[in-house]
């Protein structure tokens, strides 16, 4: 196996992720400019695959983030008590009573439909995550002393500010030191990036990490912008084409960095409700791809690359081979995207039936 995991008796957690986490607020089937009502959850690209393995996936994880705190802060902590991660590293920040100093992240997240695509606003400036700096948090608590068997982060938290690089850095490093896995996805956001020296930056800081990352996740886009590798041939199809591509691809990735394990999602939005879904993972020197699924009827698609992240982490914790792991989150991926919000609404047991291409009649 490509993975060499420690052994749970070992570790209080499965897996700590280092990231933001914001309130999403949501319109439902109105736009962000004509709603007057909004429906909140929380969601981050790294919580979200903590999120998921517990709720769906019931192990034991942890976030490493900050807030403000106000009620706005403390709704956050709410949602993330019934998500039932584990909040003990949260560092709460005093607020000032307006937000010059340090805010909470928003979201405002419309689902899309048909041709209308999804639409994200995001409103994170100098929130509460981004001022995390090196020397904040103790690694060595987390990793040594109570310990986690997998250690997830990623280009979003990255992208946060200047000095949030230095403390996924900070963090990589001491995870690797304990014999921790470290799985990074790079998650690229142009939106994010742009304020802080656009793609040139993110190579610096992705090239960075890369090195020190076991199992890397990354669509063709994050490995163009993140890491400046050569993407031509991908379009974004589930073919035969575009899989032999993406296998060329990552042939030249694995001889640059000593990634363990690299995996995608691969889809083509025909529309924002109806998507080819797919996925393949690089492992021990093989390729290994999930069922491919053609015209997937989608209800929100933010949150499915989290959700295949989680699943994948998953199989791999759980001691399955690579072929189930990448089957296992191409299924949860999907099922993700079936219900409101960033993070998963399904059930192990939904996640196993889907893999076995179980249809879809009412279960009674």
């Amino acid at each position: 196996m490509a993975l060499t995991i420690k052994e749970k008796n070992k570790c209080q957690w499965d897996l700590v992720s280092l990231g933001e986490v914001m309130l999403r607020l949501d319109p439902g089937d109105r736009r962000v400019w004509t709603t007057r009502a909004f429906e909140v959850s929380e969601g981050g690209g790294e919580y979200n695959v903590a999120r998921g393995l517990k709720r769906c996936f019931g192990l034991d994880t942890a976030i490493v983030t900050a807030l403000a705190d106000n009620p706005v802060g403390r709704l956050v902590e709410d949602l993330m008590f019934q998500g039932g991660v584990d909040q003990s590293f949260v560092r709460w920040l005093e607020y000032d009573g307006v937000g010059r100093t340090v805010r909470n992240g928003l979201n405002f997240t419309e689902r899309g439909f048909g041709v209308r695509a999804a639409l994200g606003c995001s409103d994170r400036g100098h929130t509460a995550a981004s001022q995390l700096k090196a020397g904040d948090i103790d690694w060595d608590e987390i990793f040594g002393r109570r310990g986690a068997r997998w250690f997830h982060t990623g280009g979003i938290f990255c992208a946060l500010s200047e000095t949030t690089p230095e403390v996924a850095i900070e963090a990589v490093t001491a995870a690797r030191r304990h014999g921790t896995i470290v799985s990074y996805d790079l998650n690229y956001r142009e939106s994010l990036w742009k304020a802080v020296g656009g793609k040139k930056r993110a190579q610096e800081v992705n090239r960075r990490l890369a090195p020190m990352v076991d199992v890397m996740i990354g669509n063709e886009e994050d490995f163009s912008a993140a890491l400046g590798f050569d993407v031509s041939g991908l379009d974004e199809h589930i073919s035969n084409i575009e899989t032999a591509a993406f296998k060329k691809m990552i042939s030249s990735v694995v001889k640059e960095f000593p990634f363990k394990v690299v995996a995608t999602t691969l889809r083509k939005a025909k529309t924002a409700t109806r998507n080819d879904w797919g996925a393949i993972c690089y492992a021990d020197g093989s390729f290994y791809e999930a069922r491919p699924r053609e015209d997937l009827e989608i209800f929100d698609r933010v949150g499915g690359g989290d959700s295949f992240a989680s699943g994948l982490i998953y199989g791999f914790l759980s001691g399955q081979d690579a072929q189930w792991a990448v089957e296992c989150g191409a299924a949860h991926g999907a099922l993700a995207m079936t219900t409101p919000g960033d993070t998963t609404m399904a059930t192990l047991k939904e996640v196993l039936q889907v893999m076995k291409g179980k249809g879809a009649r009412i279960a009674r």
